[in-house]
């Protein structure tokens, strides 16, 4: 089977050329919409779609890699069956898919797909369930980015940050998200220790925000201490850290930030 050959040299290529299993395997759907959390979901209704928007599978990840051409001769027969009913004209039914973002990840049709992409078909019909996530579904192509994207939203759900500040706290270390919420709460908590009163998640995120995060950031920027490339985010993380080890002390003032410059040259 032609498409079972291309698929072995495809994965032989990928393994001597260094690229991860990202590069050749079907994404998994139950992977994305944990990283991505599900919030809703409707049926959309039949329509036409384009087969390279298909990335993944609901429970044949390992059936088919990314081009959905067959990890196995397992289902050969089947394969080649249906490959004969397409090139004689027989009706094929629409295959089912998930659809989130711009992505569709197969429900039922694996075969249907696979035979339509080895012939050269660009479009296929589907019928198709939008599954609406807490985070936007872009750039989620490798499982690193997935990863990424799941600590995003637990730090989320933690922080409902909001607007500016939502895209504002990126970061590209899965683990910078839960010292952002660390620092968030630990804040907080300080703050209604001295206020005497109590402080809701949205009001803890937007404060945060405006009191803390905004102005440290522009003081890391005026005193020239932010890397070259390093997101606002990181640099805030790394400053604080600093801070805090150099002086013991959560206070932010040109000082402080004097003391983090001398110190962060000297290591």
């Amino acid at each position: 089977m032609r498409a079972r050959r291309h698929q072995v040299l495809s994965s032989l290529a990928a393994r001597l050329t260094g690229d991860t299993e990202d590069v050749v395997q079907a994404m998994s759907f139950d992977e994305v919409v944990d990283a991505l959390g599900r919030r809703a979901e409707h049926y959309v209704g039949t329509k036409v779609i384009p087969l390279d928007a298909i990335v993944g599978s609901v429970d044949k990840v390992r059936d088919f890699d990314r081009r959905f051409r067959p990890t196995s001769a397992v289902s050969r027969q089947r394969w080649e069956r249906l490959a004969r009913a397409s090139r004689t004209g027989e009706v094929i039914p629409p295959i089912d898919v998930y659809q989130i973002g711009d992505y569709y990840f197969v429900r039922d049709g694996h075969h249907r797909v696979s035979v339509a992409r080895s012939l050269g078909v660009t479009l296929i019909e589907a019928r198709i369930t939008a599954i609406d996530t807490l985070l936007t579904p872009v750039g989620i192509d490798s499982r690193s980015a997935l990863e990424l994207k799941f600590w995003r939203r637990l730090m989320l759900q933690r922080v409902p940050f909001v607007g500016e500040a939502r895209a504002a706290v990126a970061v590209d270390d899965p683990a910078d998200y839960g010292e952002i919420a660390e620092a968030v709460e630990a804040w907080a908590a300080r703050t209604m220790h001295a206020e005497g009163a109590y402080m809701d998640p949205g009001t803890m995120a937007a404060r945060w925000y405006a009191e803390e995060f905004s102005p440290v950031v522009a003081m890391i920027e005026e005193a020239g201490v932010r890397g070259k490339d390093e997101r606002p985010a990181a640099a805030f993380l790394r400053v604080a850290c600093e801070r805090y080890r150099l002086i013991r002390e959560h206070e932010w003032n040109a000082e402080v930030m004097q003391a983090v410059k001398k110190g962060s040259k000297k290591r």
